[in-house]
């Protein structure tokens, strides 16, 4: 939107969680519009899906799958709904959503807020006009059996997703990231897999940022050995580099520009772990294009963003593109898969 620069301002006055449910609203009352166009210089081909553009919207945004086929129209070549649990939950006490404006940061601790599995599959049925559309999804706060509830949550999604992505990042339930631990993660996976057997949809992972190197190897090597399609690499962090904000002390994960360089780093130790032989998509800290074509030289096929947004309007995904292509043909590439994982060392 043009007019977001004359619309921030009042959309910080509110409370970032007010601001946010507003938004959505707001977007619910636009049509959905055409399939994105298919840029042959950025489409790319990933666990066997063709996106339109490298760019994609990341979870948490369109938390209930309510907007996600007005996406498009702003850029962006595809949109993670979610994250869906099997029942409907409230999340963490409010307030848990704060901007760090002289950081062009957030912290959240959210808690997996949403409606449900039954409500999103609704309107998850609707047309998606050529938009690739992932499900993140996770388990209940107070589950007695978090790998149940994701082999619950996937067998429901699975006919209704391009991609199935298992959140087991996420800081703000208690326990989740024990999930990243090798002997759990190979049985979650294990689950998930035979809960959306009649139906394939790709399968994507979304990793912590706040890993030790053995564990970047220890879930590499789970994830291949799986049948994971894709690494998203990463979530929020729970690390405080310095921040200027009066909200750097609120509990909970943070995203924006501060965990550009700690997302960068874990994305080039699971490249070197993989060796390349598994998909990954980039998220945390990407502004713009020259951060798009960092994450893409160092071994991403695709890159997600929620943060910029905020800062920057929904318009971001299109200008990110646009640069995105520039940074291209500045350093010689044809296309954006020329580019994948060529940075030197």
């Amino acid at each position: 939107m043009a007019l977001y620069p004359l619309l921030r301002p009042l959309a910080f006055a509110l409370d970032a969680e007010r601001a946010h449910r507003l938004t959505v609203r707001a977007l619910k009352l636009l049509p959905a519009e055409g399939p994105p166009n298919r840029d042959p210089v950025l489409a790319m081909r990933v666990a066997g899906l063709d996106f339109p553009n490298p760019i994609g919207l990341a979870a948490g945004f369109d938390k209930d799958a309510e907007v996600y086929d007005r996406m498009g129209r702003f850029g962006f070549g595809f949109v993670e709904v979610g994250t869906l649990t099997p029942l409907p939950q409230p999340g963490n006490p409010k307030p848990r959503l704060f901007r760090l404006i002289e950081d062009r940061a957030v912290i959240n601790r959210m808690g997996f807020n949403n409606q449900g599995i039954a409500a999103a599959a609704k309107r998850l049925a609707r047309p998606r006009r050529g938009l690739r559309v992932g499900v993140n999804i996770g388990a209940n706060k107070d589950s007695a059996d978090r790998i149940a509830d994701y082999a619950v949550a996937a067998a429901a999604m699975a006919p209704l997703a391009d991609y199935l992505t298992v959140n087991i990042s996420s800081p703000n339930t208690p326990g989740l990231r024990d999930l990243q631990d090798e002997g759990p993660l190979a049985e979650l996976l294990a689950a998930v897999i035979e809960a959306r057997c009649r139906s394939t949809p790709a399968l994507f992972l979304k990793v912590a940022p706040d890993l030790e190197h053995k564990q970047v190897d220890s879930i590499a090597r789970t994830a291949m050995e799986g049948g994971v399609d894709a690494l998203i690499v990463a979530n929020t962090t729970t690390s405080r580099p310095v921040l200027a904000s009066h909200h750097r002390g609120e509990a909970g994960g943070l995203s924006g520009a501060p965990l550009k360089k700690l997302a960068l780093e874990k994305l080039r130790e699971f490249r070197s772990a993989t060796g390349g032989a598994l998909a990954l998509v980039a998220a945390g800290g990407i502004e713009n294009g020259v951060d798009a074509f960092d994450r893409v030289r160092a071994g991403a096929s695709l890159v997600q963003l929620y943060s910029a947004m905020v800062y920057q309007g929904p318009t971001v995904a299109q200008a990110i593109a646009a640069e995105l292509k520039l940074q291209l043909q500045r350093h010689g590439f044809a296309t954006l898969a020329e580019a994948v994982g060529t940075e030197r060392p």
